[in-house]
């Protein structure tokens, strides 16, 4: 199947600014980026769309360029948002820069330079010298006030009277716009690709490369994603779904798709696994003639595991999801001696005056709070060693050590921690 018949049957191109784009993206050789806004240390699975994307180009014979926006990430896209985010620090920046640019070698190939190798590049490094009095003159001039205020991500926030949009905000468009001219003016980049949320930002660069250069440069926007029930994807009770196996476990990705809606199971499957459609397809008709089994789940969940943190560490959650799904397993020492489930360490000397269980389980991100966690505790869906808790004041002390050293820590039926005592 051709490129761009594949992204069409996974329902990946959303929105295309040309129709040629169809027969450059079947022919290889173009150049082209996706935006990765660095509001944290670690990109989490919404971010997966436009990775797999970046993907599935270069693996046709394109060249992905990652743009890690360190100024952009210094202003904020109004895009999708109700309210200006909060501005980041330089060294907060630093960090989360380091960490994306680390997560995105996992995926795409940079090889040692090659004409088809990945670039992962920092927008800052071309902004930081660009004076505002030289932005307006050679950017500013090519954009109507009129245009910008027809853009969707704009018109939503001027008719929220609560929130409005800041002037910083307002100039997002113009610096992504910059972005698109930079890198085709430097390395021939003619495709920028996005979510739908990102569309108006992306003609804008291809109208600002038309009237600077006259040549022509193509966008294509994927879908943002939300669950069949309305909610949105990639959160789970603990917060975002990380690519950092540090912040959600391969054990707890490995369940987040397991646990995906039927109705959702083969979207996910087309959107982030390489198998073939026609595979992806049979495989959904065949799952819902048995839906207790989770067939397409458990596909979706060990394709999308493996994607993120290699086959090994991926093999080991689904044999931990095996031995906790259904809650079981074959009893308390077996679920202790499972490599898949999520587990910290703490000293053993905190045990001498007993640890309050409420620090635990927000320790260990099964609850967001003290406050969530005595909620959780009063509504009888915290457990000990499988035993329920119903006293929001109990300690776990020595006694409460399983194999001299465990507790095993359960919010409802399949959300599990291991706390190992040192």
């Amino acid at each position: 199947m051709a490129l761009f018949q594949d992204l069409q049957a996974r329902g990946l191109c959303e929105q295309l600014s040309d129709p040629a784009l169809a027969a450059l993206l079947d022919g290889g050789g173009l150049t082209v980026y996706s935006g990765f806004d660095p509001t944290a240390p670690s990109l989490h699975v919404g971010s997966l769309m436009p990775i797999v994307c970046l993907m599935r180009l270069q693996r046709a014979g394109h060249r992905p360029i990652a743009v890690v926006g360190g100024a952009t990430g210094r202003i904020g896209d109004p895009s999708g948002r109700s309210e200006e985010r909060k501005l980041l620090g330089d060294d907060d920046l630093a960090q989360n820069l380091a960490g994306i640019r680390a997560q995105l070698g996992r995926f795409l190939d940079f090889g040692a330079g090659g004409a088809r190798d990945a670039l992962a590049v920092d927008n800052y490094d071309w902004f930081q010298g660009l004076g505002f009095v030289e932005f307006l003159r050679r950017i500013g001039k090519h954009f109507s006030v009129n245009m910008m205020l027809a853009k969707e991500s704009v018109r939503a926030r001027l008719e929220d009277r609560d929130h409005g949009i800041s002037y910083t905000e307002f100039s997002y468009m113009l610096m992504q716009a910059y972005d698109f001219l930079w890198l085709h003016e430097h390395h021939g980049c003619t495709l920028q690709i996005g979510g739908n949320d990102q569309w108006g930002n992306i003609t804008a660069g291809i109208e600002l490369i038309r009237r600077v250069r006259q040549q022509p440069a193509y966008g294509f926007t994927h879908p943002l994603i939300t669950t069949a029930d309305g909610k949105k994807f990639g959160k789970s009770e603990g917060g975002n779904i990380w690519l950092d196996a540090e912040r959600t476990s391969p054990y707890q990705m490995f369940q987040y798709f397991l646990n995906a809606d039927d109705r959702d199971a083969g979207r996910l499957l087309k959107f982030f696994t390489f198998l073939p459609v026609t595979e992806i397809d049979d495989l959904v008709r065949s799952s819902s003639l048995a839906p207790e089994k989770r067939a397409a789940q458990r596909v979706l969940a060990r394709e999308v595991t493996r994607l993120v943190h290699g086959q090994e560490a991926a093999a080991r959650a689904e044999e931990g999801a095996a031995a906790l799904f259904g809650g079981g397993g074959g009893g308390l020492e077996d679920l202790l001696d499972q490599p898949g489930i999520p587990r910290t360490a703490r000293s053993r000397t905190q045990l001498t005056d007993g640890v309050p269980l409420l620090d635990l389980l927000r320790d260990s991100h099964l609850a967001k709070s003290l406050g969530e966690a005595r909620r959780d505790i009063s509504g009888g869906g915290i457990y000990l060693n499988e035993e329920r808790v119903t006293d929001s004041s109990r300690t776990v002390t020595v006694a409460d050590l399983k194999k001299d050293a465990f507790v095993l820590l359960r919010k409802g039926k399949k959300n599990y921690h291991i706390v190992r005592f040192e």
